[in-house]
């Protein structure tokens, strides 16, 4: 019997970067899903990095981490959230894994004598990952977004390698779908083409010819300019999209959909036009998070609250919870190394909860501890995740076990009382990259715990990345304390969950729930912590 033919979706981008391929892929894959096919989408980033593990989240926003631990780019949490369905190692590829899978080939003598090149070697390698996922999943359409803008040196191999891939596959089992910019000139009071014809071009001298346009654009585009675009790029009458810019994010699968954008993908595809996508849960999630009954405001305290997509996971599972509790919740972005005792209480008495973001170094550290006191003396609900919880452990060990020197190893690995200290598995660790607890780990969670109950299980899987971890030589002393250590790791004795029991909502997470809230699951932590906060807004 023949296996099926996976059919092959590319995404890219050209004039500016930033203009949404993500969210436009994320958004066809669920439209696509919709109609009964199975999808899933991965990323190609052409930076040199072999995983964003190691960069600032200035640099490239957050860094999301899949079930089996790989450390990838913010979009493949779009494509979660979007799909309700996990990626893997396999969803994201960087230039630095490529190169660094051909050099290893290199150096044990796979070539045999070859003189290595971008082409055949780098390109076929990108061919190899690109397909990979047709042989672990067995999908129907495989949506690939090319990271960066067409033009960019960076993204060249890339742009040749889905070239070739045409060619090999057929064009029957491939499409390109190019997003562009129609900016909107003030001055004039006109829309303007020409960036998306040159982009267009540009993307033509590499050898691919684009199927479908998608133009984000501030302002409505008239037919008459759509079919401008369509004649000018050469592109079906028909074939050119408009995404005008949204109020959230999950209006755009609607937007997509309304102009028929599914429709016109598989019909590229020469696949079966199976029925209407059915969107009504996604519609019933978006009518609630538009026209909420309640409000509260949650202090997000971090250290890179300048660049908000470094939290994005964490506003998003906000989103998810707020719009399952009719609630509207409003974000306070608070940089943890503004807080002092001087001003702790102004910045946060109008708030109805906090969370202590997660993190690594110690920039800030002061701030976030002065917070987690003011919550704890104050009754308002705290959620700590990571470095969040390890703060949570400072502070009580600080001002209630009397602990006035107790640090985390991470910053001070000299001090007498490491209530943080290093996991035993990362003290010979020299590598940065790819190298901390990372991915989906068993939790045991105490039978009669708050956070037990939240879950409705005594075990679950979370997602981690870090490398330090709660010291169980002072396990006793919190737990006579009430501060109560409710969740381990059943074969390492890991801390992963703590609760204190004189406290409406004071709960920590080792782990990352915020990687496995979905539209479609809000994530069970989040949605009692916005109960919490609104319990606490009414009393």
């Amino acid at each position: 019997m023949e296996n099926k033919q996976t059919k092959y979706i590319f995404v890219t981008g050209g004039v500016t970067s930033s203009l949404g391929k993500g969210i436009v892929a994320a958004s066809l894959g669920l439209l696509l899903k919709s109609r009964g096919y199975k999808v899933t989408i991965q990323k190609l980033d052409p930076y040199i990095n072999v995983d964003p593990g190691t960069l600032n989240p200035y640099e490239h926003g957050e860094c999301y981490v899949t079930e089996d631990g790989a450390e990838t780019d913010l979009d493949l949490g779009h494509y979660e959230r979007f799909l309700n369905q996990a990626t893997s190692q396999a969803n994201n590829v960087t230039t630095g894994k490529i190169y660094q899978s051909v050099i290893e080939k290199e150096r044990r003598g796979d070539y045999l004598g070859k003189t290595v090149q971008i082409i055949p070697h780098i390109t076929n390698e990108i061919k190899r990952r690109i397909k990979m996922l047709s042989r672990k999943g067995d999908y129907d359409i495989i949506i690939t977004e090319i990271g960066g803008t067409v033009g960019d040196i960076e993204s060249l191999p890339y742009i040749e390698a889905i070239r070739q891939l045409r060619w090999d596959i057929g064009e029957e089992n491939c499409l390109f779908i190019h997003l562009t910019l129609v900016p909107y000139l003030a001055a004039s009071g006109e829309l303007k083409t020409k960036p998306t014809q040159h982009s267009v071009r540009y993307l033509m001298e590499s050898g691919i010819q684009a199927d479908v346009l998608v133009c984000r654009t501030e302002h409505e585009l008239p037919k008459s300019l759509l079919s401008k675009l369509a004649q000018f790029c050469n592109v079906k009458q028909g074939s050119v999209i408009q995404c005008l810019d949204a109020e959230t994010i999950y209006d755009v699968p609607l937007m997509l959909q309304e102009q028929n954008f599914d429709k016109i993908v598989l019909e590229g595809l020469h696949m079966e036009i199976k029925e209407e996508a059915d969107l009504t849960n996604w519609k019933n999630f978006l009518h609630k998070h538009k026209n909420p009954e309640n409000n509260v405001k949650i202090a997000l305290v971090g250290k890179y609250v300048s660049l908000q997509d470094s939290y994005k996971s964490i506003t998003e599972a906000f989103t998810h919870a707020g719009s399952a509790l009719d609630t509207r919740v409003g974000v306070e972005w608070i940089y943890s190394g503004d807080l002092d005792e001087e001003n702790i209480q102004n910045k946060l008495k109008n708030v109805d909860g906090i969370l202590i973001a997660p993190g690594f170094g110690d920039r800030g550290l002061n701030g976030k501890i002065l917070a987690c006191r003011y919550a704890r003396e104050n009754g308002i609900p705290l959620f700590g995740i990571c470095l969040g919880m390890q703060m949570m452990v400072l502070e009580f060990a600080r001002n209630i076990l009397g602990l006035e020197e107790a640090e985390s190893a991470e910053t001070n690995p000299t001090t007498p009382h490491p209530v943080i200290s290093l996991m035993d598995e990362q003290k010979n660790v020299t590598n940065k990259g790819g190298t901390m607890r990372l991915g989906n780990w068993d939790c045991r969670l105490k039978e009669g715990s708050k956070i037990a109950e939240i879950y409705g299980t005594k075990e679950i899987k979370e997602r981690h990345r870090h490398r330090y971890e709660f010291n169980n030589e002072y396990y006793d002393d919190f737990d006579r304390a009430a501060f109560r250590l409710t969740g381990t790791n059943p074969d390492t004795g890991l801390v992963e969950t703590v609760e204190y029991d004189n406290h409406p909502f004071y709960i920590g997470v080792q782990f990352h729930p915020e990687y496995k809230s979905t539209v479609a699951q809000p994530h069970p932590l989040f949605i009692e912590f916005i109960k919490a906060a609104l319990e606490y807004k009414k009393n």
